[in-house]
């Protein structure tokens, strides 16, 4: 008995190490597949402690600390966040894969399958995922060229967006601007210049942005090897502009950074030129959720160069202060920006219904299209049973503020001007009030108006009368200033712009304003 104890002990010992030996094979297998798998994503690293790091800014990965272990609830924390941020997004793409290499060292992820295009030869070649992201950014008939070239733009009334596929090397040069180096196989012209703001339209406003080339490597005098590598797509774009007013920052920044950057799911490093700290602090929040990365300023140190796997310079106009879902990169509409919005600010109530009493926001001027009686205007709308908050434009300087209290509001008033573009902030059911000043009616619905019924509120247009211009004081009712301001504007828009955006203030008829105000109550029920 004895000695058959020892026998079945000894085979349990044998068959437990065995047991051992093939988990240990079969664990070592699957991961060395993995690897095969995705080989372009090279190791997770931990940069600034933060375990969803995708960036490495070091001259060298032999200077990284590994991240170690990874232990199983901030591996399914990471994951988890991953797909909620993703959720309902990638619109015409395939499904993202997420996949785990279980060997507590590495984390890889794919963000989309690799698609095929078809070869002159007959073989297929399997395009990465960044360069599928790429390729939604040029027409489909300038993808080819982009594939072959590592170069292709998309050229529009607004906006100019020239994509990389290739790793490029970006760096400031004071003399010149911004240079964008790439290698490619093929010859190109010597460069592109882009002036990277969505408003190509305005010749003169575009000579205060800095011109940015993108040329070949053999054709640059630049042979610095890189100071930072990335390993994310960079997105240059310039803050020079209007910036200062809220519609132009919104229509032509911050939507165009949205409809070019959102795909990318945060992977994506932006550069700004013409940097300016007030508008990277103003909208620090919504940049750092559209990126994970804090924004680079080349002008900080012209001697730095970057590289990064792929670039885009400029950003992608719609329409004002909106989305056409048909254009590149198509899927995105109003909606997705809002509901962005609200996860950006925290704003708390998604539709009007929700609001108990109703409360109408004032957008107050303070210089030019003021409302001249606007106490007693403010007096009227208490008295049709809102409860009325008047919003100065200092009170509407911290933006974090602001979208949560216009989120709160039922009905939204205001002369045109860039404080109606806080539109965007207001909830479902909503319900936004234009006074319309004399020479402005264009402007005023192709600004605000028509984007209104994207952003699901409810729009009405007070147009004043000839009496409620501060104009009749200067001209006489059948003066072309007073009864024609389309022609004044058409023949001089200068002058026609110091009379009508410049130089005019209202005194509003409240007993034709208040049938304006009931409007709005009856759409609110």
């Amino acid at each position: 008995m004895k000695e058959a104890s020892v026998l079945l002990y000894s085979a349990a010992r044998i068959t437990f190490i065995l047991f051992l030996v093939i988990h240990l094979i079969y664990t070592e297998f699957f991961a060395f597949k993995a690897a095969q798998i995705m080989p372009w994503k090279p190791r997770l690293w931990k940069t600034n402690g933060n375990l969803p790091a995708h960036s490495v800014n070091t001259t060298s990965a032999a200077e990284l600390e590994p991240i170690g272990e990874v232990s199983e609830p901030a591996l399914v924390d990471y994951v988890s966040e991953l797909k909620q941020d993703n959720k309902n997004k990638y619109l015409n793409i395939s499904e993202q894969i997420i996949l785990v290499e279980e060997d507590n060292s590495t984390i890889a992820l794919q963000s989309l399958p690799p698609t095929k295009q078809q070869e002159p030869n007959g073989l297929q070649k399997q395009n990465s995922p960044l360069e599928v992201l790429l390729s939604r950014l040029v027409p489909e008939e300038r993808q080819r060229k982009l594939e072959s070239t590592g170069l292709a733009c998309d050229s529009a009334v607004h906006s100019l967006v020239c994509v990389v596929s290739k790793p490029v090397k970006i760096v400031d040069k004071k003399s010149s601007g911004v240079s964008v180096l790439y290698e490619s196989s093929i010859s190109a012209p010597d460069k592109t210049i882009v002036r990277p703001y969505a408003r190509q339209e305005d010749e003169d406003l575009l000579k205060s942005v800095t011109p940015v080339e993108i040329l070949q490597q053999e054709n640059s005098s630049i042979e610095q090897a890189c100071h930072y590598n990335h390993d994310v797509p960079a997105v240059l774009f310039s803050s020079s502009g209007f910036t200062g007013n809220l519609f132009h920052e919104m229509n032509e920044i911050i939507i165009p950074l949205f409809i070019t950057s959102f795909q990318f799911q945060s992977n994506v490093q932006f550069i700004i030129t013409d940097h300016k700290a007030s508008f990277v602090s103003r909208y620090a929040r919504l940049l750092s959720k559209l990126s994970r990365y804090e924004v680079i300023n080349l002008a900080a140190n012209r001697s730095i160069v970057h590289c990064f796997p792929g670039a885009v310079v400029g950003l992608k106009f719609h329409e004002f202060l909106g989305f056409n879902s048909s254009e590149i990169p198509q899927g995105y509409s109003m909606k997705d920006f809002k509901h962005f919005l609200r996860e950006t600010y925290s704003l708390k109530t998604p539709n009007v219904a929700t609001i108990t009493k109703p409360t109408l926001l004032l957008i107050s001027r303070q210089h030019s299209r003021t409302f001249l009686n606007e106490n007693q205007l403010v007096t009227m709308m208490k008295e049709s049973g809102f409860q009325v908050i008047v919003a100065k434009p200092k009170r509407m300087a911290n933006l974090v503020k602001f979208a949560k209290l216009v989120s709160s509001c039922s009905v939204m008033v205001g002369a045109h001007g860039a404080g109606l573009a806080n539109e965007v902030f207001l909830p479902a059911g909503a319900v936004m009030v234009q006074v319309v000043p004399l020479g402005l009616d264009w402007a005023s619905n192709a600004y605000f108006g028509e984007p209104a019924y994207d952003m699901g509120v409810h729009y009405l247009e007070y147009k004043i009368e000839p009496e409620e211009s501060s104009l009749i004081n200067s001209y006489k009712r059948d003066h072309p200033v007073i009864a024609d301001p389309t022609r004044v504007l058409f023949k001089d828009y200068q002058a026609g712009r110091a009379l009508y955006i410049d130089g005019q203030n209202m005194k509003i008829d409240l007993a034709r304003f208040k049938k304006t105000l009931n409007e709005a109550r009856k759409l609110l029920r």
